[in-house]
Formats: C-alpha cells, sequence, structure tokens
C-alpha cells in the first residue's frame, strides 16, 4: 500500500540560548562565560518585564518534533529531529528538507508566526541553508508562503482563534487544548526549558515537545470543524484513532502515558442535551 500523502507538518519547537552570542554583544568586553551571560540576561529581562526568556534571535532550536497529517488531517507520525543527536544545524536543515521533501505541506503551529517560524528562518540564515521555495520572492506577495494571511502555506491557530491579531488569546495553546479536554501544559512550561536543558535534561524536553505537538493537533481540528472542513463526527473518529496511536507508543515513550493520564474529553453539550430530553431530565 502506498504511503499516505503528507499535507500537513504540525510542529513545536524548544530553543536555548547561543550563550556565547549573548557575552559576544549584550557583554563586550567582560570576558563572561556563556552560562554567566545568559544568567545575567536573564536577570536583567525579569527586573524589566517580569519575564527572563531570551529574545529568539538569541536561541538555538534543540528540540523540534513534527506531526505528519494526510489530507483528510489523520495524524500518522510524530518524529524529533535529528535525534538522537539533536544538533541545532541538523535539526534546522532536516526541518526545511522536509517541508521540501513532503512537497510545500502546511505548517501548522501555535504562536508560530511570531516565534516557531521565526527561529527557524533565522537558524537558517545562521546555518547557511537556501530557502527559495519558502520565500518565493518572484511570486505576488500575497501568494508567498511568508505572507501572514497565507493559510495554504502556514495555519497560525492563534491567528485563526483571534483573527489575525484582532483579539488576545490569553492562556495560549495551554487554553485551547483545555477547553477540549486534553492535558495542555503538563510538568513543564516553556520558560522552564533553559534550566532544563542546562542541567542536561533534554529527553524531558522533548518529550515536552511531543506532547505540546498533540495538542496542538487536537487544537488544529477543531478549527477545522470551526471552518466547516470537518464535521464533528469526523472529528471524534480522529481523535479516537489518535488516542489509539497514542496508547501504542505508550508503551515505550513515556510522556505519551503521561499525556494519557491525564487525558480529558470535550464535554459535549449536544450530547447531553439528547440525554436529558431521553430521560426527561
Amino acid at each position: 500500500m502506498a504511503a499516505p500523502t503528507i499535507k500537513y507538518l504540525v510542529f513545536d519547537v524548544e530553543s536555548v540560548a547561543d550563550g556565547e552570542l549573548v557575552s559576544k554583544l549584550r557583554y563586550p568586553g567582560e570576558s563572561l562565560s556563556a552560562v554567566d551571560a545568559v544568567r545575567r540576561y536573564r536577570d536583567e529581562l525579569m527586573e524589566q518585564y517580569g519575564k527572563d526568556f531570551i529574545p529568539y534571535p538569541f536561541q538555538l532550536p534543540i528540540s523540534v518534533a513534527v506531526g505528519k497529517l494526510d489530507a483528510a488531517f489523520a495524524l500518522q507520525d510524530v518524529v524529533l529531529l535529528d535525534e538522537p543527536e539533536f544538533r541545532p544545524h541538523v535539526i534546522t536543515e532536516n526541518f526545511w528538507r522536509g517541508w521540501e521533501a513532503y512537497k510545500h505541506p502546511t505548517l501548522v503551529t501555535f504562536n508560530g508566526r511570531t516565534f516557531d517560524i521565526p527561529l527557524l528562518e533565522l537558524a537558517a540564515f545562521r546555518y547557511g541553508l537556501s530557502l527559495p521555495n519558502w520565500f518565493s520572492i518572484n511570486k505576488r506577495s500575497f501568494d508567498q508562503p511568508r505572507n501572514r494571511y497565507n493559510i495554504e502555506a502556514h495555519v497560525d491557530l492563534q491567528e485563526i482563534l483571534t483573527n489575525f491579531g484582532a483579539t488576545r488569546f490569553t492562556g495560549g495553546l495551554n487554553l485551547a487544548a483545555n477547553i477540549l479536554g486534553k492535558p495542555g501544559k503538563m510538568d513543564v512550561q516553556g520558560d522552564m526549558v533553559q534550566d532544563m536543558y542546562d542541567a542536561g535534561r533534554l529527553a524531558e524536553i522533548n518529550d515536552y515537545c511531543r506532547c505540546d505537538v498533540l495538542d496542538t493537533y487536537f487544537v488544529f481540528l477543531r478549527t477545522r470543524v470551526l471552518l466547516g472542513q470537518l464535521d464533528r463526527g469526523r472529528e471524534h473518529k480522529l481523535i479516537a484513532e489518535t488516542k489509539h496511536w497514542i496508547e501504542e507508543q505508550a508503551e515505550t515513550k513515556s510522556a505519551y502515558q503521561l499525556y494519557l493520564d491525564r487525558w480529558g474529553d470535550w464535554s459535549n453539550p449536544w450530547e447531553t442535551a439528547e440525554e436529558d430530553r431521553a430521560t426527561g431530565g
């Protein structure tokens, strides 16, 4: 049987600061170590903004999980790029070459327009990679994949839920996933990744990245219902199939078992109403 055509790539990126770059540009002449420079910059950001996440131009991708979907929105696989080496330059090349190899499938993210995509574009710049089909500079501006409103190239779910920034979606992916009964953020938050990486806890970062892709996938499915591309019955079937896939994967990947332990089903008010009518409630 021929392999299904991959139509969508649902992905998530985790990154850490390039300490040497931070030391060189933020604290020239002070001979700070990479670790000390990152710590100092984070302290300054926390004092000034109440958050210590270093801006993405100083970041390197160290974990990228990608969920592959067919044209019917069914999940085929979730992979971690450059596993088990997780080299930033190879991760970056694998991502963009994978997009080319699958003939430019639609990228799906949550808030990827302001973080994941720019980070991977800048990483390509850093590592000397060519992305002519992504930039497509000879196409009309609204046909270029990087155009904000080109949802054939990139579906940023936060953009869908906020009408392209007209409103704010306070709570992010965690909120959207929990609305649907899914785990959302569990034991790891994005602002913990730098400390986890410094402590050598890359496996936990990768697990976090995998689970974020699952949350993003389920949110994506519901937006397809919202846009009229799926009905609720088909969405329910896809969720059940995916849960079965996660159960199979959980035998060898503990992160998926944790995801299942915290799994919840969407509370369907239409079924509740029908049950009430049937019982006279």
